[in-house]
């Protein structure tokens, strides 16, 4: 089996200006992201799909390749990470070469280690999925999910109002770290997320979603938390 790992890192980052190449605690945050998949030994190539310079100087320094730099249509604020890939594959395909599967791992990723990305790949080869990705509890059942009416507050499940929590059922948000992807059923669907895809689960502790300033100083503090820990 051959694998691919992709990992998305554009240039225009609107809400943390350069994002991808941020310091982290004293390194460019997509260097964790690299550094974690070579270190995982799966891979047969770990590539940066990329429309900028600097960033593709720095994947070349932490060990990824960037055997091509993003076409303007895929680095536009339009782009889906499904145009990114199969922008990617075609790019492969187009020098003869394939791969069996492959992983879309986030430049912002910290958290991501080699043993969840070898956990989720034995799933997805095992149970025969077309793609598996780790998730989070949500903290709350979103059952007792409220809204603003006006200026009236409600219940979005009002059929939910007096139930306990405990006997809610648990929900799950993705974690936005990594895909894994059996590559063709993917590409033949037109989706990451299909109705045959498995998931590994993670704490709140293990994933952070960065979007602004605060979760920044967030992923940075249960990173440093995680690692005294360890």
């Amino acid at each position: 089996m051959s694998n691919l790992c992709i990992i998305p890192a554009r240039g225009g980052s609107k809400r943390i200006p350069r994002k991808n190449i941020k310091p982290f605690l004293g390194k460019p945050i997509i260097a964790y992201s690299i550094e974690a998949a070579i270190n995982s030994g799966l891979f047969d190539e770990v590539m940066v799909s990329t429309d900028d310079s600097e960033i593709a100087e720095i994947a070349n320094k932490y060990g990824a390749t960037v055997p091509f730099l993003r076409t303007e249509k895929a680095s536009s604020d339009f782009a889906t990470t499904f145009d990114v890939i199969e922008e990617v594959v075609a790019q492969y395909e187009a020098i003869n070469r394939n791969f069996d599967f492959i992983c879309c791992l986030y430049a912002c990723a910290p958290f991501v280690t080699s043993d969840k990305l070898s956990e989720s790949l034995k799933m997805l080869e095992t149970q025969e999925y077309d793609s598996v990705f780790p998730v989070i509890p949500f903290g709350f059942p979103i059952q007792r999910a409220l809204k603003l009416e006006g200026e009236k507050i409600n219940f979005f499940y009002p059929e939910f109002s007096l139930s306990r929590s405990q006997d809610l059922e648990k929900s799950y948000h993705d974690a936005g770290q990594f895909y894994w992807m059996n590559i063709n059923r993917c590409l033949k669907k037109k989706k990451i997320v299909t109705n045959n895809s498995g998931c590994i689960i993670i704490s709140e502790i293990e994933g952070q979603d960065i979007d602004n300033h605060i979760d920044w100083k967030l992923a940075e503090l249960k990173y440093e938390l995680l690692q005294s820990t360890e």
